[in-house]
């Protein structure tokens, strides 16, 4: 087992991406979400995704599911750098007035109701 970044001996993190995510998929989803925050420029407009592997919104569910799952100590560790990121994008994005408020799964996350960048071909 890997030794864990976010604290441990044993890595909690590697356990939950081997049981319900793909390993590296959390370390994955910092540096999907570090590389989109490392874009210059406010105000940041989430893309329109090509794939899962590219979007920050999938990041940063991955990221959330690993906040729900992992054991405190772990969690704890991966929060702090989370929440750093998080006032970031709020800081650099916009809310989009627009996002549907009666549809469970983008008003479940602050991070899903963001503005997009036009839809292409727009």
């Amino acid at each position: 087992m890997r030794v864990s970044k976010f604290g441990g001996a044993v890595d909690p993190t590697a356990r939950l991406e081997s049981r319900q995510l793909w390993p590296p998929s959390v370390l994955s989803a910092i540096a999907r979400y570090e590389g989109f925050l490392r874009q210059p420029g406010r105000p940041l407009y989430l893309p329109w995704p090509d794939c899962p592997c590219c979007d920050v919104v999938d990041a940063r569910d991955t990221l959330q599911l690993a906040l729900d799952q992992l054991p405190p100590l772990s969690r704890a560790a991966l929060q702090e750098l989370v929440s750093r990121l998080d006032a970031d994008l709020r800081r650099r994005s916009l809310p989009d007035p627009d996002a549907p408020r009666d549809n469970e799964w983008q008003a479940a996350h602050w991070w899903r109701r963001r503005l997009h960048e036009p839809w292409p071909g727009w």
